[in-house]
């Protein structure tokens, strides 16, 4: 490494950070660059030097013009470190609108935390961040970091744009590596953007952005991650964890991190053992016998908080698991599969990105990745998956934050990519069965059963653990087609077996119908109106993408007051498209009653943006007709 070649590229990157201009006027800031922004990154450069299979220092520098508080929040002046990577540097700037510097924040002026609260479990795995409030806006900062690692595994994605509402003015990123650590990169979606690659050679990458204009974050979009390019960079031939490693494909990666990293990581006490073995008793059924530990596991531990990758990925031992009674995803996902092995039923550490929004590992980029761990078991031909960090999930329920994704499978014999359990848009149910009265007066009261099953399992079994005053916000927010809502019983009933959510409600509303001309006017749909308005975007540039599909199903009974007769009951209505099915029916029964049935089912998917106006229309018609009237004529 002490060739001519890097000795001048660390040169080039010193003369050129020193280089640059230390003062920021914002009235240099071009007008287009300025529009739709929070803010504005009038640099950014990021210098990446790759001395060894053990050794990675990256240089931050950045400027960036702040215009509200949304710009700032989207700040990252922060660095983590352990005990294998240190902060050489780290240091900010604030100038004023004028270019004027105003207060300069050294080291020792940084915050520095432990990632996870509570115990020093984890007091190696810190960071330091920027504890700043701003005077007034807008303002520029501008900060500066290095830091030195011996891990190799993990090389920063280059992504020169990380939000919407921000725009660039200029952003760099330069590499230089070995020639022979077998170093890769994977370019995404940089069409229709400002990019250049300047070098790209054995030793050496080098991208400039320039002019990128702030994009306007549009309903419905996909995840900025998915929109916006960025590099993807990686060694097949790297360190971490104090232990080096090769890998060229995802088998041989698996079985490297199986044999170095994991292995030695599951033993427990005798005691531990034994326990668990009573707790499990004569059952012989494999996934029976880890419903039995993950019922254990859940009762003795609790989470803390550490993305993997930031807390490293070498697991805490399970003994200190068992000893201490937390740990985060990967130490209670490991000392899971330590229990589970005690009672001799097979398991394997499966690596993902955790996030409602669903982020597949990249299967054609063999390298570091994932932000969670969770637990496999083999079962029959598939795979039963394990939220090891839920005290309330149950056993076998992914929910919406690990389901329907590219994942990472970690097995003795070698890592394999796997899709975990997709929730079919018709299994995503809720199903709604009750009645209501409307007296005279237009006075409400009624009673609702509500069933939810599949990923509407997760959306609503959360609700049970609000405490009173929060229940009330939410039904009070959930159902704000009822004006003067009085909540008069709640009661759910968790069945975690079958993975279904009820809650049996009873309500009542003062003046939920509107008295006029000896006429009572009221929604025929109290429970399940979607009002949601999907707003108008003229020249829509994003496509469009819903996430999840379900199925809605209501059948409610409604009494009339007596001394009313019916005036105008709305049709039955149907609506079919690409996004779904709607329909409604309302029936008469005898002695004032009516039967009102509603399903909607919506696809999902990901849409062109000239779809989008017809997503919209469908929407609109559905709203529409939920809101419809009925109106009874006073004998």
């Amino acid at each position: 490494m002490k060739s001519p070649v890097f000795a001048l590229f660390f040169l080039l990157f010193t003369l050129i950070s020193s280089a640059q201009k230390s003062e920021y006027p914002i009235t240099t800031i071009s007008d287009s660059l300025k529009e739709n922004a929070d803010a504005v990154v009038r640099l950014d450069q990021t210098d990446i030097i790759i001395l060894s299979q053990r050794s990675l220092n990256t240089k931050n520098h950045w400027v960036v013009t702040v215009f509200n508080k949304k710009g700032f929040d989207g700040l990252s002046a922060y660095e983590f470190y352990d005990k294998s990577t240190s902060i050489k540097n780290i240091e900010a700037i604030i100038y004023d609108a004028s270019g004027k510097e105003i207060k300069k924040i050294r080291r020792k002026d940084f915050k520095d935390q432990s990632v996870a609260d509570g115990g020093t479990l984890f007091s190696d795995n810190r960071y330091l961040f920027l504890d700043y409030t701003p005077i007034s806006y807008p303002f520029t900062i501008e900060f500066n970091s290095e830091v030195q690692t011996s891990s190799t595994a993990f090389i920063p994605k280059w992504m020169p744009l990380r939000s919407y509402g921000v725009s660039i003015e200029k952003s760099f990123l330069n590499v230089i590596y070995p020639a022979d650590l077998g170093f890769k990169k994977k370019e995404i979606q940089f069409l229709g953007f400002n990019i250049k690659k300047i070098t790209d050679t054995n030793t050496q990458l080098s991208y400039n952005a320039s002019n990128i204009l702030a994009q306007k974050k549009e309903d419905y979009s996909p995840s900025y991650r998915d929109l916006f390019p960025k590099v993807m960079m990686g060694l097949e031939h790297f360190h971490l964890e104090g232990v080096d490693g090769t890998a060229t494909n995802w088998v041989d990666f698996g079985k490297w991190y199986s044999e170095k990293i994991l292995s030695g990581t599951t033993d427990l006490p005798e005691e531990t053992k034994s326990k668990i073995k009573a707790f499990v008793g004569d059952e012989k059924d494999p996934i029976k016998k880890a419903k039995l530990v993950y019922d254990f596991v859940q009762k003795k531990s609790r989470y803390v908080s550490i993305q993997v990758g930031i807390g490293g990925w070498k697991p805490m031992l399970a003994t200190d698991v068992d000893r201490l009674g937390y740990g985060d995803c990967k130490a209670l996902t490991n000392y899971t599969k330590a229990l589970l092995q005690a009672v001799d039923v097979p398991s394997y550490n499966t690596v993902l990105y955790g996030d409602s929004y669903k982020t597949n590992i990249e299967a054609d980029f063999v390298a570091m990745q994932g932000n969670h761990m969770i637990l496999c078991i083999p079962n029959g031909n598939h795979y039963t998956w394990l939220e090891c960090t839920s005290q309330d999930d149950p056993f076998g329920y992914q929910g919406t934050f690990t389901d329907d994704r590219d994942v990472l499978v970690i097995k003795p014999e070698g890592g394999e990519i796997v899709r975990t359990t997709i929730y079919d848009d018709k299994g995503n149910t809720q199903t709604d069965k009750g009645n209501y009265t409307i007296d005279e007066n237009g006075n409400f009261s009624g009673s609702l059963l509500i069933v939810s099953e599949g990923s509407q399992y997760s959306s609503k079994s959360r609700i049970e653990h609000l405490q009173p005053t929060e229940k009330e916000k939410y039904y009070k927010e959930y159902w704000d087609n009822i004006n003067n809502l009085k909540l008069d019983k709640i009661v759910f009933t968790n069945d975690k077996e079958n993975i279904r959510f009820t809650e049996n409600i009873q309500v009542s509303a003062i003046n939920y119908g509107v008295i006029a001309a000896n006429k009572l006017i009221f929604p025929v749909d109290a429970f399940n109106q979607n009002a949601n308005t999907i707003k108008r975007i003229r020249n829509r540039k994003n496509p469009f993408q819903i996430q999840r599909g379900y199925l809605d199903s209501d059948e409610i009974e409604i009494n009339l007051p007596n001394g009313f007769t019916i005036e105008f009951l709305p049709a039955n209505y149907e609506l079919k498209g690409k996004f779904g099915e709607y329909k409604t029916e309302i029936i008469k029964k005898e002695n004032n009653k009516l039967v009102y049935k509603r399903s909607m089912f919506l696809n999902k998917g990901k849409y062109s943006n000239k779809e989008y106006d017809e997503y919209r229309l469908f929407m609109e018609q559905v709203s529409k007709n939920d809101n419809a009237k009925i109106i009874l004529a006073k004998n």
